[in-house]
């Protein structure tokens, strides 16, 4: 089945625009199939939550956002060193500021792929923001996938299948952030390198609290 059958699935259409048939192309040739699998599945089921809610977002924008989000775990950035939602942002805004995208939506894009690990703030920001991170939810950790009909959760996969989804994206995530552990403090992804580095150390914010230069 070919990406053109399928830019319409559960009512939800890919914008039939010059831009995002770029970004398709581009994260085609740029990411494996389970990571351009799921960044599909992130901009319909972000769409999707994005209709039950009553938001409306651009979808030319959502779909970039959701395209770039997982960027910065590809091959390209295995020596980077800071954190890779940043790096997947940066991708993005410089893709659509070469593209020719205005600076404001292409810095929206920007702010949505750098907090789509970041729960309890996206979903107060832009649509685009928020949807993102929405998608994001009902793919990995299923948070709201009991709000979308099942018939539309079967499209969607169908369109895109998932097999072995759940521990193929853990060791996407250990893949592009082990060589930066640093990175992970105070977020979720710390999780994903002490599952599998039994090592790992975890920063303790407490710990640095107490412990750092001040007297008192």
């Amino acid at each position: 089945m070919t990406t053109s059958s399928i830019d319409a699935i559960a009512g939800i259409h890919v914008p039939d625009t010059a831009l995002a048939r770029e970004v398709t192309d581009f994260i085609r040739d740029t990411e494996d199939e389970l990571l351009f699998n799921h960044s599909r599945r992130v901009f319909f089921f972000g769409a999707l939550q994005g209709l039950r809610r009553g938001i409306h977002p651009n979808l030319e924008l959502l779909y970039a956002a959701a395209m770039f989000h997982d960027v910065g775990l590809t091959d390209h950035y295995r020596n980077s060193t800071v954190r890779f939602e940043v790096d997947g942002a940066n991708a993005a805004r410089d893709f659509l500021m070469d593209a020719g995208a205005d600076k404001a939506d292409a810095d929206t894009v920007w702010l949505g792929i750098a907090l789509h690990t970041t729960p309890g703030v996206p979903e107060f920001l832009a649509p685009e923001v928020a949807l993102l991170q929405a998608g994001v939810e009902v793919d990995v950790v299923g948070v709201g996938r009991e709000q979308l009909a099942p018939e539309a959760l079967a499209a969607v996969t169908a369109a895109h299948p998932r097999p072995d989804f759940k521990n193929r994206i853990l060791a996407a995530l250990n893949d592009g952030m082990k060589h930066r552990p640093h990175t992970t403090a105070g977020t979720m992804n710390a999780d994903v390198l002490a599952h599998f580095d039994p090592t790992f150390e975890r920063v303790d914010f407490v710990d640095k609290i107490l412990h750092n230069s001040w007297p008192e």
